[in-house]
């Protein structure tokens, strides 16, 4: 039996994609997660394990579906092959238990981990290029304008927070932050 495995690792990502080509390659069943793949422990991908049986194929897209380390990638077929089970990676294809098809797919698992890395080290480049400007500001952007929460603000002189709030549609605690942050930057503006 063919099962399949999708994973992305963030929930605003979609499977779509993945699912629609594991059933193009005829999986009878997928097992699916918004999971981060630097995490070992991984639900889904344990589920899926223990129901592979001797004779079964493991299907996955890409070889960064299942494993982010060349090791890891590594001890994973080895431990299904040893479980007589294969492996299939659709943009590599069949992973064959030969001294040949581990060479290739130990090269191929090298160069997916070196990938990943250089990712990991260019976003880490541009991180600290983007901290030098002086309008940088980690993390998601923020959802109201300063001219919206400054609005908020002079409300509060007046209402509550919670009116405030069915008014403007910001958050109490969001007013609260914003409002802690422009007294500290007051007080640091008069020293």
């Amino acid at each position: 039996m063919k099962y399949g495995y999708a994973r992305v690792s963030t929930t605003v990502q979609d499977l779509e994609v993945q699912i629609q080509a594991l059933q193009a390659e005829g999986c009878e069943e997928i097992y699916k997660e918004k999971f981060t793949g630097t995490k070992t422990d991984r639900p889904e991908f344990n589920k899926v394990l223990e129901v592979l049986q001797e004779g079964d194929t493991l299907v996955v897209t890409k070889l960064d579906r299942f494993a982010r380390s060349a090791v890891e990638g590594i001890q994973t077929v080895k431990a299904l092959f040893a479980r007589g089970i294969k492996v299939h990676i659709l943009n590599m294809g069949l992973v064959e238990n030969t001294p040949t098809g581990r060479l290739i797919f130990n090269i191929l698992s090298s160069f997916a981990e070196f990938e990943r890395d250089m990712i990991v080290e260019r976003t880490q480049e541009g991180k600290a290029l983007a901290k030098q400007r002086d309008d940088f500001r980690e993390g998601r952007p923020r959802k109201h304008t300063k001219v919206q929460v400054l609005h908020a603000l002079k409300l509060l002189k007046n209402h509550t927070y919670k009116e405030v709030e069915e008014m403007t549609g910001i958050k109490k605690r969001t007013l609260i932050n914003r409002k802690n942050e422009l007294e500290a930057k007051r007080l640091q503006e008069t020293l």
